[in-house]
């Protein structure tokens, strides 16, 4: 990750997000990785959106990063949790104002009759809120807490390098090398 930020690559925080729902079926959407330290990865979201739905009947989930300029990939596996209001309070403040605008009056995943309503939504919420905007209690974080890495390092002789790290012991992981 570091190194594909370093080498600014375009979209290097878009990560596919895989989810279970309720009878057992993937979902795999691309969402922003907003935030990640030793503790897991983050990402924001509608509340009642399908995804959250999804997160709610089982919270195992992967993420993946893909890099195509650099050839390489990281597929990661855990377990999700919902972050803590005032972690997502912060990150709220942290948007402009016009994505602030859009989480307030987006109902995501819901029908929509056109665009021109979502517009005409954002311009009503935007002219009665000339003041910062809080946080709606429907947006908020989420943290996939990591059980197993796999990286990938992509070769022109498909001799790819693999490699699946996996918690051994506390604060330690375990690598094996896996066949391309």
């Amino acid at each position: 990750m570091q190194s594909a930020l370093h080498d600014h690559i375009p979209n290097a925080t878009a990560m596919s997000l895989a989810t279970v729902d309720a009878q057992g079926h993937p979902h795999s959407r691309v969402v922003q990785l907003s935030a990640m330290d030793p503790n897991g990865f983050d990402f924001f979201t509608h509340y009642e959106s399908d995804k959250a739905m999804h997160i709610q009947a089982c919270q195992h989930a992967a993420i993946h990063f893909y890099w195509p300029q650099t050839h390489r990939q990281i597929r990661i596996e855990g377990i999700i949790e919902k972050l803590p209001a005032a972690d997502s309070d912060a990150a709220f403040e942290q948007l402009r104002r016009d994505h602030q605008l859009a989480a307030l009056v987006s109902k995501q995943s819901q029908p929509l009759p056109g665009r021109r309503t979502l517009e005409q939504n954002i311009q009503i919420a935007d002219s009665e809120h000339n003041h910062a905007l809080q946080r709606p209690q429907h947006w908020g974080g989420y943290r996939l807490i990591p059980n197993c890495f796999e990286f990938w390092q992509g070769r022109v002789d498909y001799m790819h390098d693999r490699f699946r790290y996996t918690p051994k012991g506390h604060q330690a992981w375990s690598v094996t090398r896996l066949s391309p």
